[in-house]
């Protein structure tokens, strides 16, 4: 679930957006009524969408937008004349009267952004992870292969059955070849 800060002058108006949002499904984290506070939580969380008015009490839009964590979107609610004069680059804006299906619609277009970004690193995670896990397994698969001279099945069959005997990742279970090969 995206985390959702809402950030407007008047803790009615936010208040109220916070209630159309969580009505629709969304998770609302935060409500504040400046800049600063709405930056205090997005440093506490990972990623999330900043709903915000045009102008807050402390900051314009552009430059809550510039301090914000690289992991959040930003929808501004404000009247046409006010960002179209001040338009940021990454900030979906909103006209006032706001209309609630267009609330909804640009929020659930964000959260898939904020989703879709996270997928991206987790996968990419993954991958660095794999890659690393595969050098481990090679490394002790040749420290095996030179020290008992065996051949590289044998020297997998031998971690795999080690593993298994443990309990133990297979992983794991080369990095201990790996140690024991040092140690001896």
């Amino acid at each position: 679930m995206v985390n959702i800060i809402v950030a407007f002058p008047k803790i009615e108006n936010g208040k109220k957006i916070k209630n159309i949002l969580v009505k629709h499904g969304f998770c609302v984290s935060a409500v504040c009524t400046t800049g600063s506070q709405a930056l205090q939580h997005a440093d506490l969380l990972e990623e999330g969408i900043v709903v915000c008015a045009g102008r807050l009490t402390d900051m314009v839009y552009g430059q809550l937008r510039e301090y914000l964590p690289a992991g959040f979107e930003m929808l501004v609610v404000s009247s046409p004349g006010f960002w179209e004069e001040k338009g940021t680059e990454g900030v979906l804006c909103l006209p006032m009267p706001l209309k609630v299906h267009e609330l909804a619609g640009a929020m659930g277009q964000l959260a898939e952004s904020v989703t879709g970004r996270k997928k991206k690193r987790k996968k990419a995670r993954r991958e660095e992870r794999g890659r690393e896990e595969g050098q481990i397994l090679k490394a002790a698969k040749e420290a095996l292969m030179a020290k008992r001279q065996i051949s590289e099945e044998e020297a997998h069959r031998y971690i795999q059955k080690n593993s298994m005997d443990s309990g133990r990742g297979l992983v794991e279970t080369a990095q201990m070849v790996l140690r024991m090969m040092q140690e001896g």
